[in-house]
């Protein structure tokens, strides 16, 4: 490659980042700086909290952060327990149908979700479960992703560890807990970012199971702000949208580099 097409490749990714960043800079310039100035780019502008402090008092936003902060920490904890166990048994035990349950597992992947909406409301009103915390967590508490990324990071610890914590006398359970769990580590890590940032940001189907106040996460709140409490008023609307991507961008920017790394050690070949 010459000289001449590096150069037009780094001008490509550097237009591609920009264009990428774009509406992140105008949602930043707008949430900071008066309504006066929303579309007028003065570099002398005077910077202002007002919006962040007029959303927050607009919207219940409190009550939304706590019900999306309880449901991306139930699910996660749900998966870490199923996924663990689930991939454990397909990394280490023999039994008959292993290889053909493992492929149905992974047939979930290739499922979108969206498919399964109206199936899943009917068993959520058959439990009486609409309108609840409850209800949105549970068709995400197994995901076939999560059993395939810690499968594959079990299969890379050396079975000699299994058998000298048979020879201490250590149960299949803790084997796991004291072996394989604490090799993985950093699989988790990664994985749990992933699966926080998903459900922290899930929308369709948190506004079909909820209905009030009580049970709504931030994506659903924001929505609603959105379009009938704030009106027009865009520099309230991105203050708002920030302060509910605020914290998923504090988390990858303090663990981007454990996230990249976990990925790169997964295994997956």
């Amino acid at each position: 490659m010459s000289g001449f097409d590096k150069w037009l490749g780094h001008c490509a990714a550097l237009l591609l980042a920009l264009l990428w960043v774009l509406p992140l800079l105008f949602a930043i310039w707008t949430a900071i700086h008066p309504v006066a100035f929303e579309a007028r780019f003065q570099l002398n502008a005077p910077l202002t909290t007002e919006n962040f402090v007029k959303a927050w008092q607009a919207a219940p936003f409190a009550r939304y952060f706590l019900n999306s902060f309880v449901l991306v920490t139930s699910i996660l904890l749900a998966q870490f327990v199923l996924c663990t166990l689930a991939a454990y048994a397909f990394a280490r035990f023999r039994f008959p149908g292993r290889d053909f349950l493992f492929v149905l597992v992974l047939m979930q992947l290739l499922v979108m979700p969206d498919i399964l909406i109206v199936e899943n409301y009917k068993m959520i009103r058959a439990l009486g479960l609409v309108d609840t915390i409850a209800a949105i967590a549970l068709p995400y508490v197994a995901s076939g992703f999560g059993v395939f990324l810690i499968r594959q990071a079990f299969m890379t610890v050396p079975s000699e560890l299994d058998d000298a914590a048979r020879v201490e006398g250590a149960g299949v359970l803790q084997i796991l807990w004291r072996v394989y769990v604490p090799l993985a580590k950093p699989i988790y890590l990664a994985y749990g970012l992933v699966s926080v940032s998903h459900h922290w940001n899930n929308f369709l189907w948190p506004l079909i199971v909820t209905n009030s106040e009580e049970t709504r996460p931030v994506t659903v709140g924001l929505s609603i702000f959105a379009s009938v409490d704030s009106g027009i008023e865009w520099a309230v609307i991105n203050a708002a949208t920030l302060m509910t991507s605020g914290p998923l961008l504090v988390a990858f920017l303090l663990f981007q580099r454990q996230f990249v790394q976990s990925f790169m050690r997964a295994g997956i070949k």
